[in-house]
């Protein structure tokens, strides 16, 4: 989709694009600085502001111990304030307060003991850790109530049928394969097939099969390739060449059988219908490619075949399992699924991260608010469930950017934090500012970098 096309999809779907993605960003920003204000009263620091956005307010009020709660007029984050800070950021603090008349004095004893820079180390860093933990904390919630609720959508981790020439064919994978683990990682769906996939690139990886009742150890390398949202964001992924159970295909697509060409519908669905239950090929066409696939259909998977009203509308299902089935689960196996789900998503994220620091990965897989807007908005439509699952898994990712050790992110203050308990003193403040520049500096450049590339991918 190009530029062009995105903007009229957009503006024909403001509503829903614009209006999902301030909501899901203001709900994730308030969670986070959340985060921060509670711990930050529980350890007695007065708190003075708690913006959702930047800029100038919009609108506001005081509570009872003297916060100003306010929505400023750009909608792209937020922060907390706390007393003696001299900025959001805690960059810097001051002794130093100001009376109602303008004049400026030191704080008094009393005013102190609410002063966030005054707090002994470990409140300090718990105030800091809050927010990116209360995050993660939000995401197993949401994954949680959606598993118990919902049920959690699970595609067993078999192998439906084998791409031709790729690598899964080339390393000797067969129809109806179960994936135990990956590099000793244990497998429980499709899903995590895509996911080890898509951080291994071209690496090689340990695969162990079931296959009947025997084990099988392969070692296979997949194939790097570079993939296209509909939006024109591109990524790159390790492609293995299974297709997963949630696949089947249009038996009008089928051009050859075992390498004999078929010169109609009616012919393919009779040879097909032949080799129930064994093991052949098929050459199917898949837009303007043919594409070669390895398969062995059940004939009980398949007792459909030759009822449809037309042969056009005749689906083979190529796996020996149902294709996707709803795990119930009570709450407390529902918070434990969605711990391992918010635990292998933050280790895909700092595998995918290092990836791009060594260059492994290209840098131009990031995205900016652009890429996450059309995201959200095409969660939207899709309904409550998609929505919340992004919601989840960007609370999950903005938990774990903030604590990375970059100075002005929270995890350049616990940094500086760890320093100070093994140097038994704080590092020198105006270290600490020329750190927190220097971050500022980096940070701007890295959104700016993110949103050009958005632009860059989508206008060519």
């Amino acid at each position: 989709m190009d530029i062009l096309s995105l903007l009229q999809e957009i503006g024909q779907n403001i509503w829903i694009y614009g209006g999902a993605f301030i909501i899901v960003l203001s709900i994730l920003v308030f969670v986070h600085e959340w985060g921060h204000y509670i711990v930050a009263r529980m350890c007695g620091v007065h708190v003075n502001m708690f913006s959702i956005g930047f800029g100038r307010e919009v609108w506001g009020f005081n509570d009872k111990s003297g916060t100003r709660w306010k929505l400023s007029l750009i909608p792209l984050g937020g922060y907390v304030q706390l007393f003696g800070d001299t900025d959001p950021a805690s960059a810097g603090h001051s002794d130093s307060v100001e009376d109602e008349d303008g004049e400026t004095r030191e704080m008094t004893q009393a005013e102190k003991e609410m002063a966030f820079f005054t707090k002994p180390l470990w409140q300090r860093a718990a105030v800091v850790f809050a927010g990116p933990a209360i995050n993660y904390i939000f995401a197993i919630i949401l994954l949680t109530g959606l598993y118990v609720v919902h049920g959690k959508p699970v595609s067993s981790p078999t192998a439906a049928a084998i791409i031709g020439e790729s690598s899964a064919d080339k390393h000797g994978f067969m129809p109806h394969d179960i994936i135990v683990s990956i590099d000793s990682k244990r497998i429980d769906s499709f899903g995590d097939i895509r996911r080890e996939m898509m951080v291994a690139l071209d690496e090689e990886r340990h695969f162990v099969i079931k296959r009947g009742n025997e084990f099988v150890d392969i070692h296979a390398r997949p194939e790097r390739v570079a993939i296209e949202d509909r939006f024109g964001f591109k990524s790159s992924i390790g492609l293995l060449g299974l297709i997963s159970a949630e696949q089947g295909i249009l038996i009008s697509r089928v051009t050859h059988v075992n390498g004999v060409a078929v010169d109609s519908p009616e012919a393919a669905l009779m040879e097909i219908e032949n080799r129930l239950d064994t093991t052949f090929m098929i050459s199917m066409k898949r837009g303007d490619d043919t594409q070669n696939l390895t398969i062995s259909p059940v004939s009980s998977m398949n007792q459909h075949l030759g009822t449809a009203a037309s042969v056009e509308e005749e689906a083979l299902y190529l796996s020996n399992l149902p294709a996707k089935t709803y795990s119930a689960h009570t709450v407390m196996t529902a918070i434990q699924a969605a711990i391992n789900e918010t635990y292998v998503m933050t280790r895909s994220s700092l595998e995918a991260l290092w990836q791009m620091v060594i260059g492994v990965r290209s840098a131009t897989e990031l995205g900016g608010i652009i890429r996450i807007g059309a995201i959200a908005g095409d969660m939207a439509q899709q309904g409550l469930v998609p929505l919340i699952l992004l919601m989840a898994l960007l609370s999950i990712n903005l938990g774990f950017i903030n604590l990375l050790p970059i100075p002005m992110l929270d995890g350049g203050h616990l940094l500086f934090y760890f320093f100070e308990a093994v140097l038994g003193k704080p590092v020198p403040e105006q270290f600490q500012e020329y750190a927190f520049r220097a971050g500022f500096v980096f940070l701007i450049g890295l959104m700016a970098f993110a949103n050009l590339n958005d632009l860059y991918q989508l206008l060519i």
